[in-house]
């Protein structure tokens, strides 16, 4: 299936089938979604197991997006006051020791919690029941202060789903699939595979032989990893991410869980966690989403909100995957061969009375900063055209931050006994209209030149 013109098929196509040899991945599937709409999706390799279908119309396992899946569950629980982020966990899992630990250390990885459970490799062996997971939870806590820095845990996202499953007196899945994937219609996305899927294989580095991996239940650990989709799903999460849904999450939310929570000193400025979503340069500039792996399988699924692209790639190989770059790729192959079309400008119909008489240029001391309405937000930036700040009416009459250096505070026009503007606060900056105008209070006349 594609949206795109031949030529962007044939190279994406390419990019996928160059992926699949070069890492000796038994089969891969991709799709591509813009602007709402699945624009590509393609699959190469064969090696797929029994079933007789293409790779794209299988279910592959999902791994670690099922975190972001759990996230977005916590979150509405947030949202509907049942969950306060920086709260004790404890308040929910009594049975825990777990000093410091709050749900949003968790959901960013920043508990200090070791990255695997107490006892066998959880992905390979039948999953243990809540209980049994709790009892070894001791034993994995204090790796670092909760807070101090990234530290990728697995365990965490278990302990976020036994908070999902006790606040909503049911199970994590039924949850998830009540509250995310029904209203998404994502329909194939399963807790166990279900027929037709790709069977996981482990590919010999030597001999390039296939061994089939198990695909075990979980359990407890299930919210960290059990996932079973397909690309046209994941397609639709892509879009659920981009633009959020009314029935799910918030966009407000969903740019909140994607702003970044954690890192470490190593990973420097190269990515970044938020709350359940993973952030790595590309694109426009940051792509939001998560990688996931399990025995057998590989995956990745990545959103470009500036450009409003999504990119899923599923492969059914232990490894051999590129999963923090694949998708990325893809993305920036559909923009180089058939870029994204900016909406057209067009002029503005009204201007809110707060913003009319505060347009124009205004000084910081004596550099000037140009303020201009879009129709929807306010930009003050630098006489050069650099960066700034962005403000919109917050409802009140009011102007506040919504990006840049004051974000979050008010930006508030001082006016005269006559009702015209003397000058602009934001926080302790005064703007003037004319370099430290000595009418003004500081930093105007009395820290001014002369």
């Amino acid at each position: 299936m594609s949206l795109v013109s031949d030529l962007a098929a044939r190279r994406l196509q390419a990019a996928l089938a160059r992926a699949q040899r070069d890492g000796r991945v038994p089969s891969v599937t991709a799709a591509l979604t813009r602007e709402g709409s699945l624009v590509w999706r393609g699959s190469h390799g064969t090696a797929i197991g029994p079933q007789g279908m293409r790779p794209a119309d299988l279910q592959y396992r999902i791994g670690s997006i099922t975190k972001t899946m759990t996230a977005v569950l916590v979150m509405q629980l947030r949202d509907e006051g049942l969950v306060d982020l920086d709260a004790p966990v404890t308040h929910h899992l009594p049975e825990l020791d777990l000093p410091g630990v709050t749900p949003r250390v968790l959901l960013s990885h920043s508990a200090g919690l070791a990255a695997e459970p107490a006892g066998e490799w959880w992905e390979r062996v039948p999953g243990d029941t809540f209980a049994q997971l709790a009892a070894g939870v001791k034993e994995s806590a204090g790796v670092f202060t909760p807070g101090r820095t990234h530290h990728y845990s697995n365990l965490g996202y278990g302990l976020l789903g036994e908070v999902v499953a006790r606040l909503r007196a049911s199970t994590w899945w039924e949850t998830l699939s009540d509250r995310v994937l029904e209203p998404l219609g994502m329909l194939r996305t399963t807790y166990d595979a279900f027929e037709p899927h790709a069977q996981g294989y482990s590919v010999d580095p030597y001999a390039g032989t296939l061994t089939r991996e198990p695909a075990t239940d979980t359990r407890a650990m299930a919210p960290a990893g059990q996932v079973w989709s397909t690309a046209l799903d994941l397609a639709s999460f892509a879009d659920f991410l981009l633009d959020g849904h009314g029935d799910v999450l918030s966009l407000g939310t969903l740019a909140e869980m994607s702003t970044p929570h954690s890192g470490t000193y190593a990973d420097g400025l190269g990515s970044g966690y938020g709350l359940g979503l993973r952030m790595v340069p590309g694109g426009s500039g940051t792509l939001l989403g998560h990688t996931g792996s399990m025995p057998g399988f590989q995956a990745a699924l990545f959103v470009d909100r500036p450009r409003r692209a999504g990119a899923v790639v599923l492969g059914n190989g232990t490894t051999g995957l590129d999963t923090d770059t694949i998708a990325g790729s893809l993305l920036d192959l559909l923009e180089e061969v058939e870029p994204g079309v900016p909406e057209a400008w067009g002029p503005t119909e009204s201007v809110p009375p707060e913003v009319a008489d505060v347009l124009g240029v205004w000084h910081w001391g004596n550099t000037p900063r140009v303020v201009r309405w879009d129709g929807s937000v306010l930009t003050m930036t630098a006489f050069d055209g650099g960066e700034g700040d962005v403000f919109a009416p917050d409802g009140d009459g009011g102007l506040v931050g919504v990006s840049g250096y004051h974000a979050g505070e008010p930006l508030t026009a001082v006016r005269r006994d006559d009702g015209s503007v003397s000058h602009l606060l934001v926080s302790t900056f005064v703007l003037t209209r004319t370099p430290y105008d000595p009418h003004a209070p500081i930093p105007g006349g009395v820290s001014g030149p002369g």
